[in-house]
């Protein structure tokens, strides 16, 4: 039976920092979880909390999952690699995404334009800055090092601090299938923002393409795959996919444009394309409440934990008979604790 790795999912903040954060971590790691993750979209940044809450812990890894490319520069980025892996005594994994148009365009005020050529020289120039073997330039086009034009005065640098290792884990979040595969070719381990253990053929093509790619970093089984499970104990089935319809329909329906909604795209390739279209129309049309009510059950349990413990028993070990290596959960003290005697 393959070994599955658990890891508590904070994710980012709404209104304010949730209240029971420090006992849940403190939880996850008594209870043996692998992990610890933080988030940002627009709103709290997954850094600051990551190191807070990270602080009053000796074992779980910390990681960001994930990290917005345009929140910081490759070099911004690199920088505060070095200084989380410090503080965490080696314990520190970067979580990289490239976000979509709206966020990037109209929060950060850039420029969406050739995302995964910029993904490939961003980890390039992180990981050369975390290396600390040679001043940092990149004659790219996203980000040049040094900066051509301006005053003429610019020079290549090295970080003045010495990284505690020459290499950070990098994950990258990826939905689309070229940057699925790109992750498996230049990063240590994947995010899936939604994951299905039945519907790996939606991914491994990609993550193969990736992997055979001339000077790919890991071939399959030394690669991470991170994979998200919403947890909702309860009897009653229907009343805890209830719970979950609201944030589907939000990401089927609205996180994007309907030219370009990736978690739309994803779902489509799971075999729920008239589904995710029917969701999509109704949200954008402004019925936010049929909208959830048209999410179907079945695709809630495909991508999410629900029901009562013995039915997320079973479904666990679909999980963990997938391409899966960590399954990262949210909730309560009492919902971490059972999924740690499920699952651990």
């Amino acid at each position: 039976m393959k070994n599955l790795k658990v890891g508590l999912q904070l994710g980012y903040w709404g209104s304010g920092p949730p209240p029971n954060a420090v006992e849940l971590v403190a939880e996850a790691e008594r209870l043996g979880y692998d992990s610890v993750w933080t988030a940002e979209a627009y709103g709290s940044d997954a850094l600051t909390p990551l190191a807070w809450w990270g602080s009053q812990t000796e074992r779980v890894r910390l990681g960001t999952a994930l990290c917005q490319l345009s929140a910081r520069t490759p070099t911004a980025m690199g920088m505060a690699a070095i200084t989380m892996d410090h503080l965490s005594r080696g314990r520190f994994v970067l979580g990289l995404g490239v976000s979509g148009p709206q966020v990037v365009e109209g929060w950060y005020g850039q420029s969406f334009e050739k995302p995964l050529a910029r993904t490939r020289e961003y980890v390039d120039i992180v990981r050369q800055v975390v290396a600390r073997e040679d001043v940092v330039t990149n004659a790219g086009p996203h980000y040049p090092l040094p900066y051509p034009g301006g005053t003429g005065l610019g020079k290549p640098l090295k970080s003045i601090t010495h990284p505690l290792r020459k290499e950070v884990q990098i994950v990258m979040g990826a939905e689309g299938p070229k940057n699925i595969a790109l992750a498996a070719e230049i990063a240590d381990g994947w995010f899936p923002i939604f994951f299905s253990p039945g519907a790996v053929d939606a991914y491994q093509p990609y993550l193969d393409e990736g992997f055979a790619r001339q000077g790919a970093r890991h071939a399959a089984d030394e690669f991470e795959v991170l994979a998200f499970a919403a947890t909702i104990m309860s009897d009653d089935i229907e009343s805890a996919a209830d719970m979950m319809r609201p944030m589907l329909a939000l990401y089927i329906g609205g996180m994007g444009a309907k030219s370009m909604n990736f978690h739309f795209d994803v779902f489509s390739r799971m075999g729920y394309e008239a589904e995710a279209t029917k969701i999509q129309e109704l949200y954008l049309e402004g019925r936010k409440d049929e909208a959830a009510a048209a999410v179907p059950t079945k695709l809630v349990e495909d991508t999410a934990l629900i029901g009562p413990k013995e039915k997320i028993r079973d479904d666990i070990e679909r999980w963990r008979e997938s391409i899966a290596t960590t399954l990262l959960v949210s909730g309560d003290v009492k919902t971490l604790q059972t999924i740690a005697e499920l699952a651990l």
